[in-house]
């Protein structure tokens, strides 16, 4: 075996309130920063560890806060975007990328096949199979919300929008989201920003959502709005009350 393919743990996915009773199952696919100690950091120094690189900050927070507020069950990675990226196919050259904005990633460059393949039944598999299981469990058809946050800067560029609202080709919830976003905050919120379809960031909303007629929604959060806990709490109250109009408009608002 190569010094890229250790034998790397199961990341066992984190399932929380898997007994909610909402018509939300929420997703966080960036919830961790963790590197398997077998990847060395996968060469990255300490600060890439804990940058945006390797995580969404804050996004676990305020999934949490959501949901307790929608009494909805929430799956969570548990491993690094940077060991595999849960929100991207299992094959994209970018599930396990080689550089992220200036930061290289030594540890991903020149993975063979079966490396990589390694990594996604280590990482993706089980993920995607507690989303599933998690979906298929409900009573009622669930509606899909997966939570993110991105950097106030990219590439130097600073970024305006506070709270983007995503979607692919099911618009239902974004649109429904967008009509009621000025009654629940005053933060710039816009639809597929600062990311798109375009940028290959729907994959989870594809996988669960589009391709099994549940409507679904991705939530971006500019960081340094959500930078501690209270933030967070904050964040997601109001997050999950703007979901909640949005399905009530929708006819979808069950317990919610």
């Amino acid at each position: 075996m190569s010094a890229h393919a250790p034998d790397l743990p199961l990341h066992v996915p984190l399932v929380e309130n898997a007994a909610g009773r909402g018509a939300v199952v929420l997703v966080c696919e960036h919830a961790s920063n963790a590197i398997p100690a077998g990847l060395a950091d996968l060469g990255l120094a300490l600060g890439d560890v804990a940058s945006h690189a390797a995580w969404d900050p804050g996004a676990l927070g305020v999934a949490r806060a959501m949901g307790a507020a929608l009494d909805a069950p929430l799956v969570a990675a548990t491993q690094s975007r940077l060991v595999h990226d849960c929100n991207r196919p299992e094959a994209a050259p970018d599930a396990m990328p080689a550089r992220t904005e200036e930061i290289a990633v030594p540890g991903n460059a020149g993975l063979s096949a079966a490396e990589r393949a390694a990594r996604g039944q280590r990482c993706y598999a089980p993920f995607h199979a507690a989303v599933s299981a998690t979906l298929a469990g409900r009573d009622t058809p669930p509606v899909l919300v997966t939570v993110h946050s991105f950097t106030p800067r990219w590439h130097g560029v600073p970024r305006a929008v506070e709270i983007g609202i995503l979607h692919d080709d099911d618009t239902r919830l974004a649109d429904a989201m967008l009509a009621r976003a000025g009654a629940h905050t005053d933060h710039l919120v816009a639809r597929n920003e600062p990311y798109g379809p375009a940028h290959g960031v729907t994959h989870t909303l594809r996988l669960h959502g589009v391709e099994n007629g549940r409507a679904n929604v991705m939530l971006e959060i500019r960081n340094d709005l959500i930078a501690d806990q209270a933030a967070q709490t904050r964040m997601g109250v109001m997050l999950a009350g703007l979901v909640r109009a949005a399905l009530e408009d929708l006819g979808q608002g069950g317990s919610a």
